[in-house]
């Protein structure tokens, strides 16, 4: 379990190779890496939300929700988190299977759930939900997730270089749409959940 964060983050390349000889299963993918590392953002959210705040520092009041509301925040932003991961991947397959040897669906989301490994590393952060760190922690999850994405597509997807380009900033462009998103959800869900929530889960 998890055995590829530390790889990924410090020699991209060779881990790259060590996943590729794996012939990983989403299954597995998801059973192994995704649902545990989905759940970083989603645990600190909900210490920061229920015992901090959110808030943008200095003198701004600082909104907490209950402890009820927090956990219906986090089962949402759980689920919105998995799904992304999935949306992603299948966005790669929909750019690469016009080329000459497009990968199958299966790597394209095995490829996605591996490169979001910063972006889910960079919710630590949210154990102390300040708006600004948090969006400073997003965008270099983002930055180091975009590496791992030029980085693995060649040697992930078997996808040449020239046409790696177009799929690698299609994909990215996607991925910040997620993530902006994302963050919109996770505003609306963390900072207004104790209003919003119970009202949506009465249905």
């Amino acid at each position: 379990m998890l055995t590829h964060v530390w790889g990924l983050l410090t020699h991209p390349k060779s881990e790259w190779g060590h996943i590729e000889d794996e012939h990983e299963t989403v299954t597995h993918l998801y059973a192994h890496h995704v649902f545990t590392l989905a759940a970083v953002p989603v645990i600190c959210a909900y210490i920061g939300t229920t015992q901090v705040g959110w808030g943008f520092g200095g003198e701004h009041a600082f909104i907490k929700l209950d402890l009820l509301s927090a956990l219906y925040a986090g089962i949402a932003f759980y689920i919105a988190i998995l799904a992304a991961v999935f949306l992603v991947g299948n966005v790669i397959y929909w750019m690469a299977h016009r080329f000459r040897k497009p990968p199958s669906r299966r790597r394209c989301v095995i490829f996605a759930g591996y490169i979001a490994t910063p972006m889910f590393l960079s919710g630590l952060v949210a154990v102390y939900p300040l708006v600004w760190l948090c969006l400073l922690a997003g965008i270099v999850g983002l930055c180091i997730s975009a590496y791992l994405l030029y980085l693995g597509i060649p040697y992930f997807l078997g996808i040449s270089s020239e046409e790696g380009f177009i799929v690698s900033s299609t994909t990215l462009a996607v991925g910040v749409l997620v993530l902006e998103g994302l963050l919109a959800v996770t505003v609306m869900l963390w900072g207004y959940g104790e209003v919003l929530l119970p009202w949506l889960f009465r249905f």
